[in-house]
């Protein structure tokens, strides 16, 4: 492979900014650079010099092969922050024939390179995404392996169910324990049971990973953008006594106490006459039922079509705000009611996510359950290539077979230094 850079921390002036080398000339490159890297891992405060001209003094450390994020060989060059000494190591590093690295390949070299399973690359880009507490827990699961812990635990059942089906093949004309496929069905109904409940969990971990939506919607000039702009506690939206200000969709993402959500200021819901007024309000519509939840606004009681289970119905313009049916964005009276509101509603969905977040991972799950769906009275064949089916779906999930597919998609998704 290529020895490849880049910098670590994000381009522009600041305290520190940290280069990473990865390949085969890693260790070369930061002696010639900085002198003799004697112990792996050790950090030490080194001149940098390229052809006799001092770069920096910075800390330089040195990772040997198997000891690195990569796998491969490492060295690391912490740098003062000005973006002048790193575009200088930058052309120094070019001199000696380094390439400069692609998006996400320092996380591709690891997972090729055996650091870290595609289960894990997927946490970790959620990780490094992640806007919200919920968030993080989440892609910190994933990204510290406690998905292919959870598989690997299965696979363990399935290859003691497939070693017993073998034994019942190999010695079908002796004297086999009667008990014995009697296990291979226990063992096989624990796993469809346990890939059950991860994937009952999919569609809700997976919207806390996305992020919720919640629509604000009603009838022109029942207080939409007022209310969003006062929750933004910004101008966000354009507020205006005409009716019909709002044409498209004003999105503003929040963190809701820990939970990720994006609220949505919609068009005006009615009939109208003008062409891209009739747009908006279609889009709103599209969008609203497209939610999570709405937030249903009304100043005279008059309520839209379109309501859904967990849905918050709200008058609005109330200035006063003396209940919890109530709320005005002028005011404030009755934002933080909504609020509580909104929070008490996604907390309770938040609480059916589990582990698995993404389509690929459902997907290899969803193989794997079919896979296993067999008969009380399957013939031992039979039951031997349902569990060799159902073990290669598992390895699937964390990429261990069929990984090719997918890992332009999940690595395109990463930072150049990533």
């Amino acid at each position: 492979m290529d020895t490849i850079f880049a910098e670590a921390t994000p381009p522009g002036r600041g305290g520190v900014s940290v280069f990473r080398v990865s390949g085969p000339r890693a260790r070369a490159v930061l002696e010639d650079l900085a002198g003799p890297a004697e112990r792996s891992r050790e950090t030490c405060l080194r001149g940098l010099r390229d052809q006799d001209e001092l770069i920096d003094r910075a800390l330089v450390v040195w990772f040997q092969k198997g000891q690195s994020f990569t796998g491969e060989e490492v060295s690391e060059f912490h740098l003062h922050g000005a973006p002048v000494i790193g575009k200088r190591l930058e052309e120094a590093f070019l001199h000696l024939g380094l390439r400069r690295a692609e998006a996400g390949e320092f996380t591709r070299r690891a997972f090729v390179n055996g650091q870290i399973s595609l289960a894990d690359a997927e946490g970790l880009a959620d990780l490094l995404a992640a806007e919200t507490e919920a968030q993080r827990r989440l892609a910190m699961k994933a990204a510290d392996g406690e998905i292919g812990r959870v598989a690997n635990e299965m696979r363990k059942k399935l290859i003691r169910a497939g070693a017993l089906v073998e034994v019942s093949i190999d010695f079908a004309d002796e004297e086999v324990p009667d008990e014995v496929p009697g296990e291979v069905l226990d063992l096989i109904g624990q796993t469809r049971a346990e890939i059950a409940g991860l994937l009952k969990t999919y569609p809700a971990t997976e919207r806390l990973r996305q992020g919720y939506e919640v629509a604000i919607i009603g009838p022109p000039n029942a207080g939409k953008s007022t209310l969003l702009n006062r929750i933004a506690q910004r101008d966000v939206a354009l507020v205006s006594d005409i009716a019909g200000t709002t044409r498209d969709i004003i999105e503003l993402r929040l963190d809701l106490r820990g939970l990720p959500v994006t609220l949505l200021d919609t068009a005006g819901l009615r009939d109208s006459a003008d062409l891209v007024e009739r747009m908006g309000v279609e889009r709103a519509r599209k969008r609203a039922d497209d939610a999570d939840l709405r937030i249903h606004l009304s100043v005279d009681g008059t309520w839209q079509d379109g309501f859904k289970p967990g849905d918050l119905v709200l008058r609005s313009k109330d200035d006063e705000a003396t209940d919890g049916d109530s709320v005005s964005g002028l005011t404030g009276k009755g934002v933080e009611s909504l609020l509580d509101r909104l929070y008490d509603e996604l907390r309770h969905r938040a609480a059916d996510s589990g582990l698995i977040s993404h389509k690929r991972q459902a997907e290899a799950l969803e193989r794997a359950y079919q896979a296993l769906d067999v008969d009380e009275i399957a013939a031992p064949e039979i039951l031997a290539e349902a569990i060799r089916q159902g073990n290669t779906a598992l390895l699937s999930v964390v990429g261990l077979i069929g990984a090719e597919d997918y890992l332009d998609e999940i690595f395109s998704s990463f930072c150049i230094g990533k």
